[in-house]
């Protein structure tokens, strides 16, 4: 009798932590941003490591976007810059209205040009368009990678401590925006390929690995990811 007892509860306890992970498949991301989003045949995008590590987790995230490779749905633009994406940021986000926006822009822009401010005027109008259209919609803002692809991209260091800015005063409106800092720890000269730009496994590895942290920090997410690994 304690026997069928203990079975039966075992069986009914599996079944709600099944039922648990079903209901939390709701949370959907939008990877918006140029080509270190969208992936190329000669690097490696962080989706690659970032969508196999959730599912290896068990995580209850899915990738949505207008466009879809082998690795995931997502909305990377290679060669385009803040500028054009904020000229598609409302079709696309009114098409695709995630509760996480991974944004990830500042690259394809040059330093003679001083594009700092004009970035960050495109990265806020980017987050309020997402904002008009879902305030509950949480934000992930990244501090891009940097380049060695110089004086190109000379302009990243500055770039990087606006954005870090304007997250917190976004942040004091009330948004929900999550700074994600990329550059930290990241060394273009071991974890880009020869055109200094683009990611090669340990660079697509470290951002992933910013991501997952973002990720793993959002409310409840941590303590469900540590209730699935405890069933294996």
């Amino acid at each position: 009798m304690i026997a069928k007892l203990f079975v039966s509860f075992t069986i009914v306890y599996l079944c709600c932590l099944v039922g648990y992970a079903q209901n939390q498949e709701a949370t959907t991301i939008l990877a918006f941003g140029d080509s270190i989003t969208q992936g190329g045949k000669h690097f490696v995008c962080y989706r690659q490591v970032l969508v196999p590590e959730l599912r290896k987790r068990k995580m209850s995230f899915k990738f949505i976007g207008p466009k879809k490779d082998a690795t995931s749905s997502h909305a990377g633009y290679s060669g385009k810059n803040t500028k054009y994406l904020l000229s598609i940021s409302k079709k696309i986000y009114s098409q695709y209205p995630a509760d996480i926006v991974m944004l990830h822009s500042g690259h394809n822009s040059f330093n003679k040009d001083k594009p700092v401010p004009e970035i960050v005027r495109d990265t806020e109008a980017i987050i309020k368009n997402v904002r008009e259209i879902n305030p509950n919609c949480t934000i992930f803002l990244a501090q891009v990678i940097p380049a060695g692809k110089l004086p190109k991209y000379s302009y990243i260091p500055e770039l990087n401590k606006e954005l870090a800015s304007l997250a917190a005063r976004l942040s004091k409106r009330g948004y929900k925006v999550v700074l994600v800092n990329h550059a930290n720890g990241f060394e273009w000269k071991t974890d880009t390929i020869k055109d200094k730009v683009h990611t090669n496994a340990s660079g697509a590895k470290k951002m992933a690995d910013k991501w997952m942290g973002a990720l793993l920090a959002l409310p409840g997410k941590s303590d469900a990811n540590k209730a699935l690994k405890a069933t294996r």
